[in-house]
């Protein structure tokens, strides 16, 4: 008890002592405002102790009723800077663009400046539009639905077949619908055959799974329709036949034909085909990342021979095995540039996919002459001749790029030579090609 009396004695005390120090707080900060105005010319000032601060600060609160300003929320904080952003923004877009602003094309023109080509194109057989390496599929996506107005059941056949990659389950896919439709045209008296239950097992997984199916089923005149299920308050999705196909069941048969004769839509690679004045350049090349880029399959593979390599390195290996390797690291390249130089010094230069054959390239050359028929020889890099023309450009180790060196059978230019008599000699290109020749930078 008495321990209990000191504590709150002690405790009253210390309160006392805190008014008071407010209240002496007060005082002395506002008579030391008149003093400092005074003496501040001749006396260095001394501010008031840090009691005395606090002191003086809670009275000062407390007489004068002065509510503590509010601190701004983390949310305030966001609106007013989103609202600074939009204002910028609103100021920036009545300015117009500001000289440092490039538009994408231009700034893609002067990515590909320097460049020995600006990318790997392809050309659309739907459209016959050219288009770039990373936007080939988009393209195709978009001119395949775009033709499904003017008719449904080829468009989406090409969805089918063009949009599903795995091609293993594309075949069963198609094959069982083959049988839906054979049943139909076989049995067309038998209502069980027109129609198709969407939760069947089987339609689950080997037809839902596949993109096109569905545009495919309502294109040949099947409807879905939420049919009862016998014995019970429940229905279940089913695909029907409409009655108007079955007096056109011939139809049938040949949009069945159609899905399993056709074939994916493919791209065609552009060669890009060049021809450059005489340059002592041809054999620099600047590609750009189309030519290195892989897909995620390639890196796959790469990885897998990459780890192949190192469980070999511990082992001797013979020169035909180490060749073998080398040719397996050209192989992580898709495409290849290739410069063709002609005895006159004019190049003609092409693109070409990496695993493509030495025959490719003879016959690019061949169709850029005046005469198809005059005999020729390919050299490549060093002096070999190109005599196998079933290997791959990245067999011959002519990737990424390569500039070879084109040599005319010496018996045939002798002969034509001596017909040509004193005539000005004249290059054996097009002159569709010579007119359109360009320098190389």
């Amino acid at each position: 008890m008495e321990q209990w009396l000191r504590a709150v004695g002690e405790a009253w005390r210390q309160w006392a002592r805190a008014s008071a120090w407010e209240v002496r707080g007060l005082q002395s900060t506002r008579e030391r405002v008149h003093q400092e105005k005074s003496k501040a010319e001749t006396k260095p000032r001394h501010g008031p102790t840090s009691e005395a601060q606090m002191a003086a600060a809670a009275a000062v609160a407390r007489l004068e009723q002065k509510p503590k300003p509010r601190l701004s929320s983390s949310q305030d904080v966001i609106k007013s800077q989103v609202r600074k952003e939009l204002m910028a923004e609103a100021a920036a877009y009545e300015r117009g663009p500001s000289p440092d602003h490039k538009d994408p094309e231009a700034a893609e023109e002067e990515e590909c400046a320097g460049l020995s080509v600006s990318g790997v194109y392809f050309i659309c057989p739907l459209t016959g539009a050219t288009v770039k390496k990373d936007k080939r599929e988009a393209h195709i996506r978009e001119a395949i639905l775009s033709h499904s107005s003017e008719d449904p059941v080829a468009a989406s056949v090409m969805e089918i077949h063009t949009f599903n990659r795995d091609r293993e389950k594309v075949k069963l896919g198609v094959e069982t619908i083959a049988k839906y439709l054979d049943n139909i045209h076989l049995h067309p008296e038998e209502e069980k055959y027109q129609k198709i239950k969407l939760q069947n097992k089987v339609f689950q997984e080997r037809i839902n799974c596949l993109e096109g199916v569905h545009n495919f089923f309502q294109a040949i005149g099947f409807e879905k329709k939420a049919l009862p299920v016998p014995g019970q308050e429940t229905t279940e999705e089913y695909y029907v036949l409409k009655e108007e196909v079955l007096t056109k069941l011939e139809d049938l048969k040949d949009y069945k034909d159609q899905l399993l004769n056709s074939e994916p839509v493919r791209v065609q690679l552009d060669r890009q085909l060049c021809i450059f004045k005489p340059s002592p350049q041809a054999a620099q090349f600047e590609l750009p990342n189309d030519f290195y880029n892989l897909t995620a399959e390639e890196l796959k593979r790469e990885q897998r021979l990459r780890t192949e390599a190192v469980e070999k390195a511990s082992m001797l290996r013979t020169k035909a095995m180490r060749e073998k390797e080398e040719q397996r690291e050209m192989r992580k390249y898709n495409y290849t540039l290739l410069r063709v130089r002609f005895p006159d010094g004019y190049i003609l230069q092409g693109t070409f996919y990496a695993r493509e054959q030495v025959s490719t390239l003879y016959k690019f050359v061949r169709e850029a002459l005046q005469d198809d028929w005059l005999p020729f020889e390919l050299l490549a890099p060093g002096g070999l001749k190109l005599t196998d023309e079933n290997l791959a450009f990245n067999e011959c180790g002519l990737v990424p790029s390569a500039l070879l060196t084109l040599s005319w059978d010496a018996a045939v230019m002798a002969d034509i030579k001596a017909a040509e008599k004193e005539e000005e000699a004249k290059s054996h290109l097009k002159p569709e090609l010579l007119s359109a020749v360009q320098t190389l930078s």
